[in-house]
């Protein structure tokens, strides 16, 4: 994986520069277009980099996932779980994945009007930026626990902000790893503990509705790296690895992967 520039302020790269993974480079009258029609986005995308011309992501934490994301994914099957605006599953089709399976259960419809009073159809910024990629990327409206399902594997799934949102985290995590190629990889960012360093202890703290944000009360779970490798070890064969455990603006993250077992992938 790559080392990316990074903003002044950060170890990290700014939003501006992760979107700048995804090139688009769209006219300024397109952009312009799309950035009136659209009434929210979650990710940040790079329409017009020379222009400086940049959809308003909502979420300002992504420069710290990147280095976790393989540069190349050549002719890799990927699942992208809870995709929300997309730009992980444009990112996966853009370096090289032969097959992107986006889903989403569009719950989010409902903290975006609870929160800033915005009503979504759900799915407009992913169905925008599909059309200017011409991608070939495959969207459903699905529910995460849903794809235990689907009757294909992936040789890489993300699974970016959904575990600490979810009544059932070990459910889902057996879901998903139900879902991997054989050495397949599941790459997960959730809500962490402060003063966490990847240490074995295996706590899981509950923060009080609307704790962590105004006006969210979807927020479940926080979790150690312990935690997440215990997790693991009841899953047959799988193991759980963190890569990093950063503080944003106050809030513990917690970023690793889980392995499935067995040989090369048999797809």
């Amino acid at each position: 994986m790559a080392t990316h520039g990074t903003h002044p302020d950060t170890p990290w790269p700014s939003e501006h520069e992760v979107a700048d993974e995804l090139p688009i480079e769209c006219t300024p009258e397109v952009a312009a277009g799309l950035l009136d029609a659209i009434p929210f986005w979650f990710h940040t995308f790079s329409l017009n980099k020379d222009e400086d011309l940049y959809t308003p992501g909502e979420a300002r934490d992504h420069g710290y996932r990147l280095d976790s994301i393989p540069d190349s994914f050549e002719g890799m099957s990927v699942l992208d779980v809870g995709a929300f605006d997309g730009f992980y599953s444009y990112l996966a089709e853009y370096r090289g994945a032969s097959r992107v399976l986006a889903v989403d259960n569009e719950q989010y419809r409902y903290w975006v009007k609870d929160r800033w009073g915005i009503e979504l159809r759900g799915a407009e910024a992913f169905e925008a930026i599909g059309a200017l990629l011409d991608s070939g990327v495959e969207y459903r409206r699905m529910d995460a626990f849903d794809v235990a399902d689907l009757e294909e594997r992936f040789d890489f799934i993300f699974c970016f902000g959904i575990l600490h949102r979810v009544e059932d985290p070990f459910g889902l995590l057996k879901a998903l790893a139900g879902r991997l190629s054989r050495r397949g990889r599941l790459l997960i960012e959730a809500a962490g503990i402060l003063d966490d360093a990847g240490s074995a202890e295996g706590a899981i703290h509950v923060p009080r509705p609307g704790q962590v944000n105004a006006r969210d009360d979807y927020f479940y779970w926080r979790f150690s790296s312990g935690s997440l490798q215990h997790l693991a070890e009841f899953i047959e064969g799988c193991t759980f690895e963190t890569h990093s455990t950063p503080v944003i603006a106050g809030q513990p993250r917690l970023v690793g992967h889980l392995d499935a077992p067995g040989p090369a992938s048999d797809g």
